[in-house]
């Protein structure tokens, strides 16, 4: 199989994943359900938005971040705000987006630099299956990721079947 096909075969398997792991959404958060008559978010609900410190949105402005006033924690999205983009995605029928919505709500939770050594040990040939399930119980167990962790342990099964773990 030239790798082409390959890539071609892998993004069609993530995606039916994405997809199955759309169904395994949180709670829909207080104020109800977003859908696209409230897109975009920024404008039509910033009341509801409110940043990973507890700002709300209508207080940050480039002039406080000169000033000190704001930092890059206030500056970063919080997962309520993924989740209802999230419905907003699915209201309109995007259900595989809104997936990777909330993936990556719940990877919110995992400190940048660990994520970086994730996705770098998702690289084919990077890391054997223990250590790819290991990585999945970290994001199940430490961090709550529970979406985030199947697709790793599916990886781990699919690069064991395709040859493409470390190497001893």
């Amino acid at each position: 199989m030239d790798q082409e096909a390959l890539m071609r075969q892998i993004v069609e398997q993530v995606m039916s994943a994405m997809n199955k792991g759309a169904g395994s959404a949180p709670s829909t958060p207080a104020g109800g359900t977003m859908t696209a008559a409230n897109y975009p978010l920024a404008e039509k609900e910033s009341d509801k938005i409110k940043t990973p410190t507890g700002k709300p949105f209508s207080s940050l402005s480039y002039e406080k971040v000169l000033s000190g006033e704001l930092t890059s924690d206030d500056m970063r999205i919080a997962p309520e705000t993924l989740e209802y983009q999230a419905q907003v995605a699915e209201s309109v029928n995007r259900e595989a987006f809104a997936g990777n919505l909330r993936r990556a709500a719940e990877l919110i939770a995992v400190p940048d630099e660990r994520l970086l050594e994730i996705y770098n040990a998702l690289r084919p040939y990077r890391s054997t299956k223990q250590e790819l399930v290991d990585i999945a119980n970290e994001l199940d167990g430490k961090y709550g990721a529970k979406t985030a962790a199947a697709l790793v342990r599916e990886a781990a099964e699919v690069y064991e079947k395709r040859d493409r773990l470390k190497k001893f």
